[in-house]
């Protein structure tokens, strides 16, 4: 396609060179050049790609892309565009014929919430046969298989180049987290969304490279709602009149206050052997009663917002309520199945925070025994470690201290400082230094009634250890000691 077709609708000055020039693709990253390819400059927070504008020209690129001035041999077409964010996302729409438009698009925003509503939606389509894909934290997902990422929302190129995969393979539609950075740089833009749900608006992502307040942190949020067709909101949220003030879709609403459309009600706790979760009911404009596979009343929210979306499918109530029933979010208060009578999960938690979060709402379930066994990352803050030991004693009856990502530190010094944490309070603790020994320990140990958490690693399945990734998939490991028992 010519250089001046990817760049058709965008305001641009052809500085050396012509525009009526093909090129085979369109790349970001120098590293990636290829012969005849159009480089786009775009500068991000570790480095300018101006910087290797020159590099990329010496490989072959026939096109720069530029926001500044550079100098490379007069072959090389150099093309000066306002912001080259905003031109990669434009050529990358127009590079693979923009794909969105043969799907349903979904996008979801909030600080919280993302990734559970997002396999929530997705397991209610594909329980009613409607193939669907999903973009966000764990990655690119088409079927099975699982393209990983740098960024909750990649960048519009990745994007782009997803969507067109995910219609060859016959997706009819996408589910995509939409985090406010990706939306400050561009990545979703030219993407009218059919469909945008907004979760929860609260404090993160303030200061260094994010944004400078939570003012900003929330217009860049409230953008989606300019850019899709129909609107989702949490009507509970106090930051919904403030999301939705200058937007230009439809919008519909969710939440326990009786002024939503979806209105939840009669929330109470399930817990049975290797199934934890939640059970509401709902009124208004979709009238069910419900079961949802994950725990806190935080996934009735995160389900309600499932429900109003999916309601505009062609789709029976039993998808919906099978969906819910069965869903798993990888990593995520994930429910591993064992053979005895306890609960054994897996989950991302990994500061004290997350840890809090995730202990407070088990501790609900009444178990015989919270079990928690985790590590904690080296080569960051020793304050994480103490803290989450210190939340971990509180919270837990019993506390099997082990290895995380120790990195280039040695296990047995971060262990201690999770042990000085711990000592703080009462509660009782093992150390098994091992990652694998600490899950066979926890199972083999496992008391009726117990609820396990397996924290800290959630959707990763390696181990870094001396700048080596060694494959560890906690999944797998479960399987494998059930076995040998």
């Amino acid at each position: 396609m010519k250089i001046k077709d990817l760049l058709s609708s965008i305001n641009y000055t052809v500085v050396q060179g012509t525009d009526d020039i093909d090129v085979c693709d369109v790349i970001y990253d120098s590293r990636k050049v290829v012969e005849g390819c159009a480089f786009v400059c775009i500068k991000g927070y570790a480095t300018d790609g101006h910087k290797y504008a020159a590099d990329a020209a010496e490989k072959g690129a026939s096109v720069l892309v530029v926001t500044d001035d550079v100098q490379v041999p007069s072959n090389v077409a150099v093309i000066k565009v306002d912001d080259a964010r905003v031109a990669l996302s434009k050529m990358s729409v127009q590079h693979f014929g923009n794909p969105s438009e043969e799907l349903t698009t979904i996008a979801i925003t909030g600080t919280k919430g993302k990734t559970t509503t997002v396999a929530m939606i997705r397991s209610i389509l594909e329980c009613a046969g409607i193939k669907t894909a999903t973009i966000g934290t764990l990655g690119i997902i088409i079927d099975d298989n699982i393209f990983k990422t740098n960024n909750t929302t990649p960048e519009s190129y990745e994007i782009q180049q997803a969507m067109r995969r995910m219609v060859n393979a016959g997706c009819k539609a996408v589910v995509m987290e939409v985090s406010s950075i990706g939306l400050k740089q561009h990545r979703t833009d030219n993407i009218i969304f059919d469909y945008g749900i907004f979760t929860n608006f609260s404090h993160d992502h303030i200061g260094g490279n994010e944004h400078k307040d939570m003012e900003e942190y929330l217009q860049c949020k409230a953008m989606l709602f300019k850019q899709c067709k129909v609107g989702i909101v949490n009507a509970d949220d106090e930051n919904t009149d403030a999301i939705l003030k200058d937007s230009t879709c439809n919008v519909e609403s969710y939440g326990f206050s009786e002024s939503a459309d979806i209105v939840g009600f009669d929330d109470s706790l399930i817990a049975r052997p290797g199934y934890i979760g939640v059970h509401f009911e709902t009124k208004g404009i979709k009238t069910l009663s419900v079961d949802v596979a994950i725990p806190g009343r935080f996934s009735v929210y995160n389900a309600l917002a499932a429900i109003s979306l999916c309601r505009h499918f062609d789709l029976s109530d039993e998808h919906i309520l099978k969906g819910l029933d069965t869903v798993q979010v990888k990593g995520r208060v994930e429910a591993v199945p064992v053979p005895g009578n306890y609960t054994l999960l897996i989950d991302y938690a990994h500061n004290a925070m997350s840890m809090e979060n995730v202990l407070t709402t088990l501790r609900e379930y009444k178990p015989t025994r919270l079990v928690t066994m985790f590590g904690a990352g080296g080569n960051r803050p020793k304050s994480r470690r103490y803290e989450m030991g210190e939340v971990s004693g509180r919270l837990s009856d019993l506390t099997v201290i082990t290895e995380d990502n120790s990195r280039f530190e040695d296990v047995n010094d971060i262990i201690a400082d999770i042990k000085e944490g711990i000592d703080k309070t009462d509660g009782e603790y093992v150390i098994v230094p091992n990652r694998v020994d600490a899950i066979r320990y926890c199972i083999e140990n496992a008391k009726d009634g117990d609820i396990i958490v397996l924290a800290g690693k959630g959707h990763e399945d390696y181990q870094e250890i001396k700048g080596v990734k060694y494959h560890l998939d906690e999944r797998e490991v479960i399987a494998d000691i059930i076995r040998s028992l």
